[in-house]
């Protein structure tokens, strides 16, 4: 299969034409739809970008920067993949990973938006069917529904979730072990869970000194949300996938800026599970289990 480069410019959708990019545009890829941000409202009508848009797409554009070779090496091997966008909201990513890379590179693949807002779906699905983007379809299904529905095809090679708030990033993590996904693309957003059951654990006067490291409000907040992510890593790592973290984009562009990326590589590992576990009793938190879930290992004899 002869690939085009990332920056090949591609096609904008049919039913719009494109105008020229002032020098104001500069966040924007080689050959991205000017008309396509506009129908976002990530461009203002006359092709502006404010101060939020701006962070939106740079955020959005340099994640797909970053999933690019995962997309490549999925279209290597078949070019009929599905992409699940886990909590697509308005589907920024879905419909800028498409612009950008599927219609020219992979017009054979599938990206599904899942919300659970019907209204949000119902608009996505009319933007798609106008830019003529066949290769994007909507579901309007809860997390939980999402897992088992018999709408979400198999398999679910790549799940993403941007800036899924609190739990829904772990619930997009369990749709796509559930699916057994070869690749599952994380920015997490807004970790609270975590953070509240800690406060619930303090005690006036704790012997671990490690207790210290969240006995302050805000660095209850802050503890928490690096604790969430260590353990969703762990999680991943206890099925089998090999995790990367690193940066989205600079932090002056957005607070929320943690970019977990989780390839499926082998066996789940033992070791990470333990270790999970271990964490968990040692900041009082046994009842996360549940959410961290991890697979059951059998017990060396």
């Amino acid at each position: 299969m002869n690939a085009r480069p990332h920056n090949q410019p591609s096609k904008s959708p049919a039913h719009v034409s494109i105008g020229s990019r002032s020098d104001d545009l500069s966040e924007l890829a080689p050959g991205q739809s000017i008309a396509l941000l506009k129908a976002l409202h990530i461009l203002t009508r006359d092709g502006k970008l404010n101060q939020d848009s701006r962070r939106k797409l740079k955020q959005v554009n340099h994640l797909y920067q970053l999933l690019a070779p995962s997309l490549d090496q999925l279209t290597e091997h078949s070019e009929h993949w599905t992409l699940v966008d886990h909590g697509a909201g308005k589907s920024y990513l879905g419909f800028i990973l498409t612009d950008l890379y599927v219609r020219q590179r992979a017009p054979n693949a599938r990206v599904i938006g899942i919300e659970r807002r019907a209204d949000l779906v119902e608009r996505a699905q009319l933007l798609a069917s106008e830019a003529g983007f066949d290769q994007m379809s909507f579901l309007a299904l809860t997390a939980q529904e999402s897992i088992t529905s018999e709408q979400v095809p198999d398999p679910v090679d790549i799940v993403t979730a941007l800036h899924a708030c609190d739990t829904a990033t772990d619930d997009a993590i369990r749709f796509g072990l559930h699916h057994q996904a070869k690749f599952i693309v994380l920015v997490p957003c807004c970790q609270a869970e975590v953070a509240g059951f800690l406060r619930q654990a303090k005690r006036p006067y704790d012997p671990d000194p490690l207790t210290e490291l969240w006995r302050r409000p805000l660095h209850t907040r802050e503890f928490g949300s690096h604790l969430t992510n260590t353990l969703r890593c762990l999680q991943l790592e206890a099925h089998g996938y090999q995790v990367r973290v690193t940066e989205l984009v600079g932090w002056e562009h957005a607070m929320k800026n943690e970019l977990i990326l989780a390839e499926r590589k082998g066996k789940p590992q033992p070791h990470a599970a333990e270790r999970l576990n271990a964490i968990l009793d040692r900041v009082g938190l046994p009842a996360l289990r549940d959410r961290f879930f991890v697979p059951a290992f059998e017990q060396e004899t």
